[in-house]
Formats: C-alpha cells, sequence, structure tokens
C-alpha cells in the first residue's frame, strides 16, 4: 500500500498534521490546535482482509491509530469533515491501551486495552511496533508485535471503508513536532482465513445472548438464553416469579413498580451457585433506576426486601437519590455497594443505551469490577481492608459477609424498570 518514497495512493482528509515521507517511512508530526489528521488510502476496501504494518512513537505524551473499515463524511465537524470508524489504538502512555479497539467518530471505546491486561506491555516505546489487524465479517482481531490483544464481534458487519493513519490533536505547546512513523505497509484481500487466537482472552461480542466458537471453546455459556426464565428462580422461591419480570425481545426484564425494593416480582437468582467465576452482563437503566447484579447470594439469612449478597451497583447516579448516600460515593453505578466506590470516567458510562458489567472472581479470591471494558474496582475478599469496610457498612450485622465458599448469582428487583441480557460466566479454577 505504500511504496516507501511517495505519498502516491495517499491523501489527507482532516486535521493539519504534516505528512511526508522520510528514510522509508510516513512521518506524521503534530500541529498545535488541529483536530486529529488522517492520511488515507485513495482506495475502499471492501470484504475480508488482514492489515499489516510497523508503527513507532517516540514519546510517552503521544497517540495515534490505524483507522480501518472507515468512512468520510465531508459536511461532519461543521463543514471541517469527519472520518468515523475502527481505529487500531497507539498508546505510547502509562495506560498502555495499544492494540486496544476504538470507534472514531462514533461509539467511542469498543475494546479497551485494560481487557486484556497480559498484552499491555506489548507496545515498544521508540521502536517499531507489528500491527496485525484481521477483519472477517463482523469479527475483528488484532496483534501487536506477536502478542493477541483484542477480540471483537460486532453486530453487523461494515464491509467496505477507507484505511488510514492518525496523528492526533493536541492541545500543549510543548507537543507540537512530535512525530509517528509508519511503513511496510501492506494488505491481504483474498484468501483471508481465520488465524488462531491466544486462549483465554474476553470476547466483547455485540451479538446478544450469543456466544462465539472461540468463548464456548474457553469455557463460556450463558446464564440467559434470551428466550426463556430457564436457570433462573425467584429468591427464597422455588419458581420464577409470575410477575414483576418478564423475558421479551431477548431481555430479562424487571418492571417498574414505584421504585420499591423486592415489593413486586422479587428478585431472581441462579439456580446453580459459583465460587470462582468471570461474570460479563449487558444491562439498559430507565431513567432514574435502581437495579443491581449480587453474588455470593446463599439465601441463609431469611430476611425480608432484597436478598443479601455483595453487590455490583447498577444505578442512574444523576437521577437517582441513592447515588449521594453511602460514604465517598459507593453507592454509585458499577461501586461495590456501601464498600468501595467505582472509580469511572463519565465517557464511560452510557445513559438510555446498554452497558456492560463484568464482575471477576479469581480463585484467591482477588475481585474486580469493570464497567464497558474499564477496571473501576479491585479487592481482596475477607482481607482485614475488607472487613473494615464491612464493619461500617449497612452488612456489619450480617457474620462473615460476602465470604462464603460459594453463592447464586442475583439480579435485583428495585422497583425500577431495568433490562438484562447477554449474560454469560466462566467458572475460574
Amino acid at each position: 500500500m505504500f511504496d516507501d518514497k511517495t505519498l502516491t495512493g495517499w491523501k489527507q482528509l482532516t486535521g493539519t498534521a504534516d505528512y511526508k515521507v522520510e528514510d522509508g517511512a510516513i512521518v506524521g508530526t503534530t500541529v498545535l490546535n488541529s483536530p486529529n489528521s488522517f492520511l488515507v488510502a485513495d482506495k475502499k476496501f471492501k470484504g475480508n482482509f488482514i492489515l499489516e504494518l510497523e508503527a513507532k512513537i517516540e514519546d510517552t505524551a503521544m497517540n495515534s491509530g490505524v483507522q480501518f473499515r472507515s468512512n468520510y463524511d465531508a459536511s461532519g465537524n461543521e463543514g471541517k469533515g469527519k472520518l468515523f470508524g475502527y481505529q487500531y489504538e497507539l498508546d505510547a502512555s502509562s495506560r498502555k491501551w495499544s492494540g486496544g479497539l476504538y470507534d472514531e467518530g462514533r461509539r467511542d471505546w469498543l475494546y479497551p486495552g485494560s481487557l486484556n491486561a497480559k498484552s499491555q506491555n506489548a507496545f515498544k516505546l521508540n521502536e517499531y511496533n507489528k500491527i496485525r489487524i484481521e477483519a472477517i465479517g463482523n469479527t475483528i482481531k488484532t496483534w501487536l508485535n506477536g502478542i493477541a490483544v483484542s477480540y471483537f464481534v460486532d453486530s453487523s458487519a461494515v464491509n467496505e471503508g477507507l484505511i488510514g493513519l492518525q496523528v492526533h490533536s493536541i492541545s500543549k505547546q510543548e507537543q507540537e513536532g512530535e512525530k509517528v512513523y509508519f511503513k511496510n505497509i501492506k494488505i491481504k484481500t483474498t484468501g483471508v482465513h481465520p488465524t488462531s487466537f491466544t486462549d483465554g482472552i474476553y470476547v466483547v461480542n455485540m451479538n446478544n445472548n450469543m456466544l462465539t466458537d472461540y468463548e464456548k471453546k474457553n469455557g463460556w455459556r450463558l446464564l440467559f438464553d434470551g428466550k426463556t426464565s430457564k436457570g433462573w428462580v425467584g429468591a427464597y422461591k422455588k419458581t420464577f416469579p409470575g410477575k414483576g419480570w418478564e423475558v421479551r425481545n431477548g431481555e430479562m426484564r424487571v418492571l417498574a413498580s414505584q421504585g420499591k425494593e423486592s415489593a413486586n416480582g422479587g428478585d431472581i437468582v441462579t439456580t446453580e451457585q459459583f465460587s470462582a467465576f468471570d461474570l460479563s452482563f449487558q444491562f439498559k437503566l430507565s431513567a432514574g433506576g435502581n437495579s443491581g447484579v449480587k453474588y455470593f447470594v446463599t439465601l441463609t439469612e431469611n430476611n425480608t426486601g432484597s436478598a443479601i449478597g455483595l453487590e455490583y451497583q447498577v444505578l442512574d447516579d444523576s437521577l437517582h437519590p441513592d447515588a449521594k448516600l453511602g460514604i465517598a460515593g459507593n453507592r454509585t453505578l458499577a461501586s461495590l455497594y456501601d464498600l468501595i466506590k467505582a472509580n469511572k470516567q463519565s465517557r464511560f458510562v452510557h445513559m438510555n443505551d446498554w452497558n456492560t458489567g463484568r464482575i471477576i472472581v479469581y480463585p484467591n479470591n482477588h475481585v474486580e469490577h469493570y464497567l464497558n471494558g474499564v477496571k473501576v474496582l479491585e479487592y481482596e475478599r475477607g482481607s482485614k481492608e475488607y472487613r473494615d469496610l464491612v464493619a461500617i457498612s449497612k452488612y456489619k450485622v450480617w457474620d462473615h459477609f460476602g465470604e462464603a465458599k460459594q453463592g447464586h448469582i442475583l439480579l435485583q428487583d428495585h422497583g425500577d424498570q431495568v433490562s438484562f441480557r447477554s449474560i454469560k460466566i466462566k467458572v475460574l479454577k
């Protein structure tokens, strides 16, 4: 795609960054107060492909990316032009998200690099890094220096688009003149077949209530089939609630009942119990909605109201008053309810849309909460620090709260309409 000598076959669509050829590489140089700049190939590529190239960044303050299956709207950004589509992230900062998948100009982050901790040290500063992107149908897989990074399955395939090289916008004078280098750019568009991917990597799968063969092979299974309540019963009950919940349009939905906790259908729990696991679920809140996903629910307390367990808070922070209660925000979205606040940015919260929650409980009792691919908290179940937090919480009345060897997964009825789908789990050993 690049002749190592000229920019023939390439054109700049947005921004004012400088692109030129030096020593067999395309060199992009930052310009102060320019929007994101993109040098794109003249030709649109349709169908499946494998794209390989090398890229170098010299400063930890720099950020770049490779666009693919992207398109251009000349009227976007108030007539300045807008390129939108998939982007392979190049991140030289301490965040270490290189190889992650971003959706430029549309959905923001699709596969943050934090979802694959084993790949986060693959990027090499001030050296050429080998990039590999495989786009087959609606499945995208990425590699960095031979290390598998991202596995993303979209709900539909964007079958045609541009390939581009980004120079990110800057706003500080000291960042002006920074360079990013690209070379050895090549693409394969015929005889393209899926490449095997390293086992054990989390898949962001946008196909509702479905698993890829890779996920099944790696031990994932659905806890909700998208059609029935199979595998779920009411808390403290032997059957699924006859009211207050519905399964419709691929969703498990708790219905509104004036915001009263477990006063209508009540909570529902899995018939199975789990110990160490990786649990992923999608949820959508109604305005001002409140619910939760609880784990290590033993149903031994025989309490009134919602059953007792560790809770991944599901809440509309902006409209529900519970967000302002508790201690220092520990009742906000994705928090360990009443114990630990979720450290999250507003850009990673999708109000009025679907969000992805994730809870990982490792065999050594280390626990992590994620929201839309980003880790927001972690703690050690049963540690002194954990027990000290319990001692000043509403759970102090329960002996050894949250420390059971195993328990049910629970979806909470807090009297507001909240929908769940794509609930999947992998048992960890």
